[in-house]
């Protein structure tokens, strides 16, 4: 089963619902596709990336190629056309996700000259973006982020495979370089979420949990301020602030509930961090979207089985709402034949 396609899940013939869709939901995927393309291409050729320029080409084939063979497969199941098919419009907007994706594992990870690592981590989150999905409300979605589920699996599996340095995003920026890159990452991160997004309240609350809890494990286990708080000067943490904990399919909607998300990343990430457990922002975030998502699969669940009635309750109404039925008369013997 595909989730979130790059058409109105929702209210597909709904024309008002269509076109929010298109200016938020798809317009932001757009933006946010263009701007990670041109930092993989300023990263490789000027800012110091340190992988090779084969990697992010091979994270891309192994995203279009899982993107294209399960569009495929659900095209075989439900006898439609597959929608890249659509025209041209309609063939970029499919591969949007892929091409997120795709780089998003290439430029986090660092598997030296391996490839393997990269493809896996790739493919992995395509291929769960189709497969893990859970009824909320009226659409069917995806309840973890491709890019962030491909890179944490891929820690696991691959031990010798880590995140990449910190210092590449900003190695070859001299002078005023180290702050211009990340207010730009900010600036245009902040206008995403505030026009497409709406998840301003959920990078708020991580933001003021992740400090809470800098200074929590600097009180009760002497841990070092400064360097509790240090992973926020990063660029990755940026990135991951403003592009991945805020992926709009995978987070909640309301306000509410997006302040709780934020700040549950934070507390688990903290969490990790006492049990000195490594790349806990990656893990934390997958530790939150696996509870929100076995919480949406027993809602849905409930819901089923509030409106299916009970088979008692069915013989109960079948008896009532059946129309009586003629008394059928006594068969005549041969006794009382005259």
């Amino acid at each position: 089963m595909h989730c979130d396609k790059t058409q109105n899940p929702a209210a597909p013939n709904d024309p008002v619902a269509e076109k929010w869709y298109r200016s938020n939901r798809l317009g932001g995927l757009r933006r946010f596709a263009i701007a990670i393309t041109l930092l993989n291409i300023f990263g490789h050729s000027w800012l110091g990336f340190e992988q090779s320029w084969l990697q992010p080409l091979v994270g891309l084939a192994a995203a279009y190629s899982m993107e294209v063979l399960m569009e495929l497969v659900e095209c075989v199941i439900s006898r439609r056309r597959p929608r890249f098919l659509g025209g041209i419009v309609s063939f970029i907007d499919f591969f949007l996700p892929a091409q997120i994706t795709g780089l998003a594992c290439s430029m986090l990870l660092y598997s030296n000259d391996r490839l393997g690592p990269i493809a896996f981590a790739a493919a992995f989150g395509i291929a769960s973006k189709h497969l893990l999905c859970v009824q909320i409300g009226k659409s069917v979605r995806h309840f973890y982020n491709p890019s962030n589920l491909g890179i944490t699996v891929t820690l696991l599996l691959f031990p010798w495979v880590g995140i990449a340095p910190p210092y590449h995003f900003t190695e070859n920026l001299l002078s005023y370089g180290d702050w211009v890159l990340p207010a730009i990452i900010i600036c245009s991160g902040t206008f995403l979420n505030t026009r497409y997004t709406k998840r301003l309240a959920l990078i708020l609350a991580w933001l003021s949990g992740f400090v809470l809890q800098a200074l929590l494990r600097h009180w009760a286990f002497g841990t070092s301020l400064g360097g509790a708080l240090m992973p926020m000067s990063g660029v990755a943490f940026i990135l991951y602030t403003f592009y991945m904990v805020t992926d709009p399919p995978t987070t909640p909607g309301t306000t509410r509930n997006q302040i709780f998300f934020g700040a549950s990343v934070a507390a688990v990430y903290g969490l990790l961090m006492v049990s000195h457990i490594v790349f806990g922002l990656f893990f934390a975030l997958t530790i939150v979207s696996t509870i929100r998502g076995a919480y949406l699969y027993a809602h849905a669940w409930a819901d089923r089985r509030a409106i299916r009635p009970l088979p008692a309750m069915e013989k109960v109404e079948r008896l009532i709402t059946s129309p009586p039925q003629p008394a059928m008369e006594p068969a005549l013997t041969a006794t009382t034949q005259v």
